[in-house]
């Protein structure tokens, strides 16, 4: 099965496109008005805190490191060198044992010629017998089926599980972009949060310096409220961007006490897969490409082959090399003491070799034709999981462009919320201090209170927006997932940006993180 792709990597508003054929035009949007005036959408930083230990990292570092740090990968590869193994045993089967052995046999009593001790001459034999048999032999006890079709299956066996090795790493790097891409939306939110607190500490001072004709004690009360409830979002989306960073470590397998720092802009989109490309052609690439679909056919094979192994069992002999009435028939070849007594005066060599060629038809035949149904019942129940991933492929495909064509919508629309935003808090804002006069009284233009909610969709629109590009994001990976594009993908080709160079290393007190799991040659 072939793992190849085409896809696109636009950092916006940045363009890379290295598609063949080329990059197909944008998802066509509904109709809308037009964006609004430009309103500045520039947020200060989050700020770590003294003690925070901050790790500085980029796109394109997080995914090199997904394809060998995490367990889901380690573990893929030692499942494959298991099978390897199981492999190497197959093929010699065929070989025989090698048996080193030393066998003593001490005899007292009646016997072995069941005389009770008489001879014909009327006396009586001596009874104590000492017995002592060393030496070394081959057995093999095999069936001829085993070492044909033995290796066979667990070739299919071990390539399923080198493509399991593609499906974690496939795994791995999904869940390294959503994990980093929440990181983005939390940190984002987290800045979003602090300039509202900001802007609501200069809308309660400016309500407060305005005349008790003008603004009553109540509208005062409402606005202090609102820089409460904005100082808890604040706290929550810290909260939020701390735990999105351990989420992201722990995948990654990074120094735990860390806060990551992605050098992104928080509003940065990546677009790998077009949106408006149609379920027709997205659907069979899935099928092709899936690693999983490669894993499990490779088990249906396997299963095949032992339905013509059971099959074989019938008619290919069983062989057998044993030694000859010796204990346990282990021992071919040494050197033999006997004697009576406590004697052990005979002594000899001995040699005992029994190759047998053995046909057998279990329970008269009918014991294999119930092995042979049940490799058949196997091999239904593995094509049915192989079904069943085909059925999962599709939905998640088309579960991933539901999501995707959603966010690229939204996204456009989240930004143009975001800076109505701005416009109308800022409006808001600045009417505080106009006022008209109703015959002799003042009258205010702009009331506090709409200040107030201005600032509260100002904060809503923020997170609104952070978190579709984020989901933008999210469904950009989880196309490229579903479509079964490799990992190393993103590498050969241009990444999105260059790879920047982290510390890896963990703190003392947990183990470091190799390349992989132990070799399975050591």
């Amino acid at each position: 099965m072939k793992r190849c792709g085409r896809l696109m990597i636009i950092l916006v508003p940045l363009l890379v496109c290295v598609a063949q054929p080329p990059c197909r035009a944008q998802m066509t949007l509904p109709p809308s008005v037009p964006l609004p005036r430009e309103a500045k959408m520039t947020l200060k930083p989050a700020p770590l805190e003294p003690s925070d230990i901050a790790l500085p990292i980029n796109l394109a570092t997080a995914l090199r490191l997904s394809n060998a740090r995490p367990l889901i990968v380690t573990g893929a590869q030692a499942a494959a060198w298991t099978a390897e193994a199981q492999l190497q045993h197959a093929h010699v089967l065929w070989v025989p044992n090698f048996n080193l052995a030393s066998d003593y046999i001490r005899h007292d009593g009646y016997g072995p010629d069941f005389n009770r001790g008489i001879n014909t001459a009327a006396r009586p034999l001596g009874q104590n017998v000492n017995f002592l048999y060393t030496g070394a032999g081959f057995t093999n006890i095999t069936q001829s089926t085993d070492i044909i079709f033995e290796p066979l299956v667990r070739r299919r066996i071990l390539n399923a599980r080198r493509w399991d090795i593609e499906t974690a790493k496939d795994d791995a790097l999904f869940a390294t972009a959503k994990a980093y891409f929440a990181v983005h939306q939390y940190r984002g939110q987290y800045a979003a949060a602090l300039d509202v607190v900001e802007r609501g500490h200069k809308l309660v001072d400016r309500i407060a310096h305005l005349t008790v004709d003008l603004v009553p004690k109540v509208e005062f009360d409402r606005a202090v409220r609102m820089e409460a409830d904005m100082e808890q979002a604040a706290a929550l989306a810290r909260e939020r961007w701390r735990v999105a960073s351990a989420n992201l470590t722990q995948i990654l397998r990074l120094d735990p006490r860390v806060v990551l720092m992605p050098l992104e802009e928080d509003h940065l989109q990546v677009t790998l897969i077009d949106p408006s490309r149609p379920l027709e052609e997205l659907i069979p690439i899935g099928l092709l490409h899936r690693p999983e679909l490669a894993s499990q056919h490779e088990i249906v094979e396997a299963v095949a082959q032992r339905i013509r192994r059971e099959k074989g069992r019938i008619l290919l002999p069983s062989l057998w090399l044993t030694g000859f009435q010796t204990p346990y028939e282990l021992i071919q070849f040494g050197a033999q003491g006997i004697g009576q007594g406590s004697a052990m005066n005979l002594w000899s060599w001995r040699n005992d070799i029994s190759p047998q060629v053995l046909w057998t038809a279990e329970n008269l035949g009918m014991g294999n034709l119930a092995r042979i149904k049940e490799q058949r019942g196997e091999q239904s129940l593995e094509i049915v999981k192989l079904f069943n991933i085909q059925d999962t492929v599709a939905a998640e495909i088309t579960r991933a462009q539901a999501r995707l064509q959603s966010a690229a919508v939204r996204v456009l629309e989240a930004e143009r919320s975001a800076r109505e935003g701005i416009i109308n808090y800022d409006g808001n804002y600045e009417g505080l201090t106009q006022t008209s006069r109703f015959h002799n009284v003042l009258v205010e233009i702009f009331r506090p209170q709409e200040a107030v909610i201005a600032l509260e969709h100002l904060l809503t629109s923020y997170n609104e927006y952070f978190a579709t590009v984020a989901e933008y994001n999210q469904a950009q990976f989880e196309m490229f997932w579903a479509l079964g594009y490799p990992a190393e993908e993103l590498s050969k080709l241009n990444p999105p940006g260059q790879v920047h160079p982290v510390k890896t290393t963990r703190v003392p007190y947990m183990p470091e993180v190799d390349a992989g799991p132990p070799p399975a040659t050591r």
